[in-house]
């Protein structure tokens, strides 16, 4: 039986001290605000026992991780139909490159990339009656926790500095790959990504996954079929072009976010999250990506 609570509270101690913490994200002015000094972990085993070290009830941007979770409703409202928007490969490039959308006639690689999550987020805007509250509503429930809410500060900071994602969005809209209004599933999209949440509230959303697509209330949300194709595209496109290194390292399904956020888990047994908001040269925590290898390693636990 691992003690959990002792091995996040070693691993916290010894990588906290570390004087490199990398560089938080520039490119949204709101992020640039963030306090590079915090640094927070939580896990939640199969049994729904939480462990925590450090800041890990302050709340932080979620950015990309959303992309996760926007998938996740998409599947269950439009099921195999959306794999005919977009494709399930790893892109090899950073999250918003758009050379390979030109190339592949307007279908993104994958829908962890902005491209892909900007097709996502067209699928939702047409399915759902209210898309902004409709998918802040399934956030709430699938973590059992209604005091999640996005940062409006940062939805606007990303509208006024997202030239690629428009850039995307119309290129996309070119190809026929986006059917709503540009500026609606855009305006959805930054909301999206600008939804606020704690290492605790990451890994009590995320327990769905760990939990073969049933919710901490036990509801079921996924298919079994579901929960195994989202864990695989988080293992092999969930860190963009490091996946393959955190894959290498780490050994679980997880996503990062440039707000220094990354939720990983191993199916069955636990969920992780982890919060450092200084990035590294390929745009994932430099912490949190030393936490996790740090914890599988001591641990034995991945898929491997």
């Amino acid at each position: 039986m691992i003690d959990f609570k002792s091995v996040l509270h070693k691993i916290h101690y010894e990588i906290g001290s570390r004087n490199d913490r990398g560089a938080v994200a520039t490119y949204i002015p709101e992020l640039a605000k963030v306090d590079i000094t915090k640094f927070g972990i939580h896990l939640l085993d199969k049994e729904k026992n939480g462990y925590s070290a450090g800041d890990s009830t302050t709340p932080f941007s979620i950015q990309s991780i959303s992309k996760v979770l926007s998938l996740s409703l998409a599947l269950s409202h439009i099921g195999e139909k959306l794999w005919e928007r977009v494709d399930v490969e790893p892109s090899g490039d950073p999250f918003n490159h758009l050379s390979l959308l030109e190339q592949e006639n307007g279908i993104p690689r994958n829908p962890l990339i902005n491209a892909g999550a900007i097709v996502v987020a067209d699928v939702l805007v047409s399915v759902l009656g209210n898309p902004k509250e409709d998918f802040l509503e399934f956030i709430r429930k699938i973590a059992n926790d209604h005091s999640i809410h996005y940062n409006e500060e940062v939805a606007k900071s990303e509208k006024v500095t997202g030239f690629r994602n428009y850039a995307a969005a119309n290129l996309l809209k070119s190809y026929k790959n986006l059917h709503n209004d540009v500026e609606q599933v855009l305006d959805f999209y930054f909301h999206q990504c600008a939804l606020e949440m704690t290492c605790q509230q990451l890994a009590h959303t995320f327990f769905l996954f760990s939990n073969r697509g049933h919710c901490l209330r036990d509801q079921k949300h996924l298919s079994i079929n579901q929960v195994k194709r989202i864990n695989a595209l988080m293992l092999t496109c969930g860190f963009y072009d490091e996946a393959g290194e955190f894959a290498f390292e780490v050994g679980l399904p997880g996503k990062s976010g440039v707000g220094g956020g990354i939720v990983a888990l191993l199916p069955n047994h636990f969920t992780v999250a982890t919060w450092s908001p200084g990035l590294n040269k390929k745009g994932n925590s430099k912490l949190g990506m030393e936490v996790l290898e740090k914890f599988t390693t001591e641990t034995g636990l991945s898929i491997f």
